[in-house]
């Protein structure tokens, strides 16, 4: 069940480390907004969500390029053609029951095991699946607090322009996006900026007063989603 308002609060800021500490510290020296005390919190996540995304993206490339997706290559003699298989399931759908193909089958699935092998090893040794893991928690972790930070109150403008920051850099669906609402939604931000800005203590921002390039994106490249697609069983040939 999701908290709001103080109760959000209290159970959140526990968890602050680093600058977003400061910067609540900072925000409670003022007219505290509890709003914008969460959108410090939930950046610093983002940002280390968006860092790891990219580590874990430069480690599954590595884990292609060198060693390929398991796979085996099985020659069907009746029809004398050669068919990849990269997954259990693949056997299964190509050889089905029939006792007939059962030296065949053995064969690739030693083939295909063999390559898995060499797969785990190599995963292993760069880290990919454990550089996964982190990012994933990560991004669960981002997703808890944007979600409080959404259910929570703003009581100033730098509060509205933190869960309008937030707003845009989870939900805008490419940089720069000029479908509605996302440019309407940049110029509302931009609106609180120039108003909210000479309202703010001495050294502090406004939410989003610092991006003046299109909000970068987690995006997963292609070789990012033929992994997830390994991983969920799918063929890749």
């Amino acid at each position: 069940m999701l908290l709001t308002g103080g109760a959000a609060i209290t159970a959140m800021l526990p968890f602050q480390t680093g600058s977003s500490a400061a910067a609540g510290a900072h925000t409670r020296g003022a007219a505290f907004d509890p709003a914008l005390a969460l959108w410090h919190e939930w950046r610093s996540a983002y940002l280390r969500t968006a860092a790891l995304c990219r580590r874990q993206q430069e480690l599954e490339k590595l884990l292609v390029e060198a060693n390929g997706f398991p796979k085996a290559e099985v020659i069907l003699p009746d029809e004398d053609v050669s068919v990849t298989v990269s997954w259990p399931g693949d056997l299964e759908d190509l050889f089905g029951d029939d006792p007939g193909f059962a030296d065949l089958r053995g064969r690739a699935e030693a083939d295909l095991a063999v390559s898995q092998a060499r797969w785990d090893d190599e995963d292993r040794r760069i880290g990919y699946s454990a550089a996964k893991r982190e990012e994933l928690a990560a991004a669960e972790r981002e997703q808890e607090l944007v979600e409080v930070l959404m259910a929570t109150p703003a009581t100033t403008l730098a509060g509205v322009a933190g869960k309008l920051d937030a707003v845009l850099r989870e939900g805008e669906s490419a940089e720069d996006c000029t479908e509605f609402p996302w440019p309407q939604l940049r110029a509302a931000l931009a609106d609180l900026d120039r108003i909210g800005q000479p309202r703010q203590p001495a050294g502090a921002l406004m939410p989003g007063s610092g991006q003046r390039a299109p909000y970068p994106r987690k995006r997963r490249e292609d070789v990012c989603m033929s992994v997830m697609m390994y991983q969920c069983g799918d063929r890749v040939t």
